[in-house]
């Protein structure tokens, strides 16, 4: 009986949406102001809409709401209908978003997620979003607020042991964790395979992001993820920062950073004296409809 009123309970709901997508790492957006679903239901919506056999595809959902404390709310969902705190990419196409369909006509906006504000800035191309900037914010190293289980203070060139295999790491919290792992031939990684003992590993209480990457000069890397509650995407926003952080901290790069991604590349500048990230990138609109 239940499961009949579930399927009832779809079937009388009817949603605009717009599947947007910055590096290739896609999300479904949904006008939270004007789409009112319960909150106890968004769960279930958002495994349904995420599946791209069944569903619209994505890495998650994320509803756009209005917002005392910012410009806009952005309410993010993992694919496996999990909360998530931040995505930097997902918040580039929260710019798009609001700026092409007239909810702000400012290039400069604020948006709240999981209580944290971000600033944007809009760059815009025959009358549209492009391009994104996003203050991230500082970034988090101290190990418990990332949170990550150590000995000493900060997770900076960590040893690990993960499936019988050793690894160092440096975790840093964009708003969400994450463990930035360096190694040789990472394009041949079988991520698949090492991506979930990584986000389940018990030295990180509320699991955790993986970026594996491979330097190749000093202002370039090469990075593939494994995000937690969805597996590998194509980008990761705030991967992207974190790794950036990450190679700066164990002197591999300078302080500006081109992070090239299975799905584009990200500009990712860490202004060491205001202690503050910026990342730049796309963001754009793959197509929009009613579910």
């Amino acid at each position: 009986m239940a499961g009949m009123i579930g399927q009832k309970f779809w079937e009388r709901v009817r949603m605009r949406f717009t599947k947007m997508q910055g590096c290739g790492n896609d999300y479904v957006y949904v006008d939270g102001s004007r789409e009112r679903i319960f909150q106890e239901k968004k769960p279930e919506l958002v495994r349904r809409l995420s599946d791209r056999h069944f569903g619209i595809g994505g890495d998650g959902v994320i509803f756009i709401n209005p917002s005392d404390e910012a410009d806009f709310e952005m309410e993010m969902y993992n694919a496996d209908g999990t909360r998530a705190e931040m995505c930097g990419n997902g918040i580039r196409c929260v710019g798009k978003f609001v700026y092409d369909k007239g909810l702000t006509r400012k290039t400069d906006i604020t948006v709240i997620s999981a209580g944290k504000v971000k600033y944007l800035t809009l760059f815009l191309k025959e009358g549209k979003v492009d391009s994104v900037k996003v203050n991230m914010g500082a970034p988090i190293l101290t190990a418990k607020q990332v949170p990550v289980v150590c000995d000493g203070e900060q997770a900076v060139d960590e040893p690990i042991r993960v499936a019988g295999k050793d690894y160092r790491m440096t975790c840093v919290s964009m708003g969400n964790p994450h463990a930035v792992v360096f190694m040789d031939g990472v394009e041949a990684l079988d991520i698949e395979k090492i991506g979930p003992y990584f986000e389940r590993h018990e030295r990180f209480p509320k699991r955790t992001n993986t970026e594996f990457v491979e330097v190749l000069d000093e202002n370039t890397v090469l990075m593939r993820v494994w995000e937690r509650g969805t597996g590998e995407t194509l980008a990761c926003g705030t991967g992207a920062c974190a790794t950036a952080v990450a190679c700066i901290l164990n002197g591999l790069t300078k302080e500006r950073v081109t992070v090239k991604l299975l799905g584009g590349t990200l500009e990712i500048f860490w202004d060491r004296e205001a202690d503050l990230v910026y990342m730049t990138g796309p963001a754009k609109t793959v197509f929009e409809g009613e579910i």
